[in-house]
């Protein structure tokens, strides 16, 4: 599978409708070309690697560092697709539209001839294993999913950190096995210490361990009762753990709602899922829960999850904040016709062929 992260400042500024219609037709026009030069399946590749994309949105003058590239030039080629019929679709966006993601999907396989249900559980599952099978402080808040005719697809999401002022940007590309080893190519400007990675080779014992413990007839509420009281010393409502560490295992700092965690994993004892993505799939299985359960699948069988961050390696390009120049707005129209004229040439040579 190749995908992939970056992290970027958190921006809570709008990009101007001027530079937006500029970014969809110039943006736009260069896929297209891609598309007509390469292919569908080609350019889905090249969207899904985290450099090219960054790339692409500075190239079109937005700001290198900022997290509104992501989410400016998934919604301007979103527009441009549904304008012509290229072969690509990109359903989801930003915030609400993000959770409009499964009837987006619903519609587009209406329209292509797709298994919607199919689609759907992969575009779940993808946010399920960002937000809680790697769990480094950044909450999801932008999910787009791009789907073609012949039913590849790549997903672009980002999360955010409002602690540390950063987005995080995470990159799939179409393939079948979503829960083991997904990142190939990971960008990131800042590095932690220590991040609860469950995607990771390493972590295989640990998740097996979790789906055990699940099925099995002791009572996983109490070993988690257990384990989370042995270091809190405090009551069982809601226990509020320290930053230590228990075997290889860091237990951040945080409350646990006892309550809820039953409830959670009550449900999940019930459903009996015998994979980590059915058990990703259960509402309510969150990374808190997850992270109980990993901790109990530590102590109880001993197996050790990875705690290695799958940030690699940084990057740095131009942007509309100045950085080297403000946006020359006759030199992007001027770029935009040229592309224009490629495009009309490229078809035509293609018909002539």
């Amino acid at each position: 599978m190749k995908t992939g992260t970056a992290t970027i400042t958190l921006d809570y500024g709008k990009c101007p409708k001027w530079l937006f219609e500029r970014i969809k037709t110039l943006g736009g026009i260069m896929s297209e070309i891609i598309i007509e030069e390469f292919g569908v399946d080609e350019f889905l590749k090249r969207i899904s690697h985290p450099v090219w994309f960054q790339t692409l949105g500075s190239l079109l003058a937005f700001d290198w560092n900022s997290s509104g590239l992501t989410v400016v030039l998934t919604a301007a080629l979103k527009e441009f697709f549904k304008e012509r019929n290229l072969g690509i679709y990109i359903a989801g966006g930003k915030g609400k539209t993000s959770r409009k993601t499964p009837e987006e999907i619903l519609l587009l396989a209406e329209k292509i001839n797709i298994n919607a249900v199919k689609y759907s559980k992969i575009s779940k599952l993808v946010a399920k294993v960002d937000n809680s099978l790697i769990q480094d402080g950044f909450n999801l808040y932008h999910h787009s999913f791009i789907l073609t005719e012949k039913g590849n697809w790549a997903v672009i999401q980002q999360g955010m950190n409002t602690l540390k002022g950063l987005a995080r940007r995470y990159h799939w590309y179409s393939s079948e096995k979503l829960t083991e080893e997904p990142h190939s190519g990971i960008v990131s400007e800042i590095f932690f210490k220590k991040v609860l990675n469950l995607t990771s080779k390493e972590s295989r014992k640990n998740k097996e361990g979790m789906i055990k413990v699940l099925n099995e007839e002791n009572k996983i509420v109490q070993e988690i009762k257990k384990v989370l009281i042995l270091n809190s010393n405090k009551s069982e409502k809601n226990l509020f753990v320290p930053n230590i560490e228990f075997s290889w295992h860091p237990v951040v700092e945080e409350k646990f709602d006892l309550k809820r965690l039953t409830k959670t994993v009550e449900k999940a004892r019930f459903i009996a899922p015998k994979t980590i993505e059915e058990l990703l799939l259960i509402e309510g299985m969150g990374p808190r829960t997850i992270r109980a359960l990993s901790l109990v699948s530590e102590v109880i069988y001993g197996a050790k999850p990875s705690f290695e961050d799958p940030a690699r390696y940084t990057f740095a390009h131009g942007g509309k904040d100045g950085t080297p120049y403000f946006v020359d707005r006759q030199t992007y129209d001027e770029t935009i016709k040229i592309f224009n004229k490629a495009l009309k040439i490229a078809k035509s040579s293609r018909i002539h062929i």
